[in-house]
């Protein structure tokens, strides 16, 4: 399957009947747009791909539901702008809470941050079932995740560790992120 063999509106096709490599190719074909997009608004670089990620991640989920009669792009940037929304909601909220813990602090002034012993030995556990969760992802999603999230490489640092285009480092991100999303519901 050659990107430009086929047009987006035939990979659309493809990607609902589940075919993976089409799903690729439209992540190939409009991550920049979306991703510049973002870029645009002032974002630093982490928050818009996470953005952009996400915007795929339920762009694919609900593949199904787009109406072939309107433009792939224009229905990924409107999941886009949802997602983005969603994100200064967060971003907001965090903010407000940092504002009042801060106020709370101030009022008792309370300044021992050691953990307690039953803490660390909460951490600890939380951490190991984390762990053991992960473990039972494929090889490839558990590397995928290690390097991301506990060696804190970027996506370009991965894939050259990985010797893979950036695109498939960020597409095995996600189904990996999927994936665990999963186990952590089952168990």
């Amino acid at each position: 399957m050659s990107k430009s063999k086929l047009t987006t509106l035939e990979l659309v096709k493809l990607a609902k009947e589940g075919n993976q490599q089409a799903f690729s190719l439209l992540l190939d074909m409009h991550w920049n747009e979306v991703l510049f997009y973002h870029l645009k608004r002032n974002l630093n670089e982490n928050d818009a791909e996470d953005i952009v990620i996400q915007t795929f991640s339920k762009a694919f989920d609900k593949i199904e539901t787009f109406d072939e009669q309107y433009v792939f792009k224009t229905w990924l940037i409107a999941i886009s702008k949802n997602v983005y929304i969603d994100f200064l909601r967060k971003k907001n909220a965090l903010s407000s809470l940092d504002i009042r813990q801060t106020e709370e602090s101030e009022m008792h002034k309370i300044i021992d941050e050691t953990l307690s012993q039953e803490d660390e030995l909460i951490r600890e556990q939380n951490l190991a079932e984390l762990l053991s969760l992960i473990k039972k992802l494929k090889p490839a999603y558990q590397e995928v995740i290690h390097l991301r999230y506990f060696q804190e490489m970027s996506y370009l640092e991965i894939a050259a560790n990985l010797q893979e285009p950036i695109n498939n480092v960020k597409i095995k991100l996600l189904r990996a992120k999927k994936l665990l999303a999963g186990i952590i519901k089952k168990s």
